[in-house]
């Protein structure tokens, strides 16, 4: 099973990165200064999906690579929240980043966006979206913002969270008009569940969110691969 996956990965990876417009190939900034041999605070900012089990792998998966290749240059925060949305965001920006005095943020709020129960519009996600980055801007104009559009819910979690495309056409907007990095996993979640339910399962065991296995050998190693493009 384990080798399989990580064939898996090693696929889906070379296939995404083939289809990326090359507009949004572009080394990150926090790599840049990693680079140069400058320490820099990573915030991580978002849902389950960033703090909950799987999100905490990805998370440490990917400190632990840009670490050791930048010889523990980086401090990386996790301030994501489970069950919270861009209101909670920004609610609690100036505690959960702006005080951490951050080079460089990474955001995914789209999938409780879009949850039905929390009343967000796609307008409102906007508002939201766009006023964390300025607020984020405005104490420090050199920090980078990056987006990232997540995995996809099946079953019943599609059900409460029937628009969520248009929240994940909300990121590709905004990072476009405000020339953002974007990290977009959607295109390799889809490739694995154009294979069937079944087979997603296997890696999002409860529908919604991934698991530690796959969020360690294909979220985090994706996320390098785009930072260091």
């Amino acid at each position: 099973m384990k080798h399989s996956l990580i064939s898996l990965n090693t696929f889906i990876i070379l296939a995404v990165s083939s289809l990326l417009p090359l507009g949004v190939i572009a080394q990150s900034k926090l790599v840049k200064n990693l680079k140069a041999g400058k320490h820099q605070v990573l915030v991580v900012y978002g849902t389950s999906l960033s703090a909950g089990e799987g999100g905490r792998a990805w998370v440490d998966s990917v400190d632990r690579a840009l670490n050791k290749e930048f010889h523990g240059l980086l401090t990386t925060i996790n301030s994501a929240k489970s069950a919270m949305w861009s209101t909670w965001g920004v609610q609690n920006l100036e505690d959960s980043v702006i005080k951490k005095k951050p080079d460089a943020v990474l955001i995914e709020f789209s999938m409780n966006d879009a949850f039905l129960n929390y009343k967000t519009s796609v307008e409102l996600a906007r508002i939201n979206l766009n006023y964390m980055i300025d607020r984020i801007k405005l104490d420090n104009p050199n920090c980078e913002v990056i987006l990232q559009i997540m995995n996809i819910p099946i079953n019943k979690h599609t059900e409460v969270r029937p628009e969520l495309m248009k929240y994940y056409d909300l990121y590709r907007q905004v990072a476009e008009r405000r020339s953002l990095l974007l990290i977009d996993h959607l295109p390799h979640w889809q490739r694995i569940l154009d294979q069937g339910k079944d087979m997603y399962l296997k890696y999002v065991p409860d529908g919604l969110h991934p698991g530690v296995e796959i969020a360690r050998t294909l979220i985090a190693p994706y996320i390098v691969k785009r930072l260091e493009e």
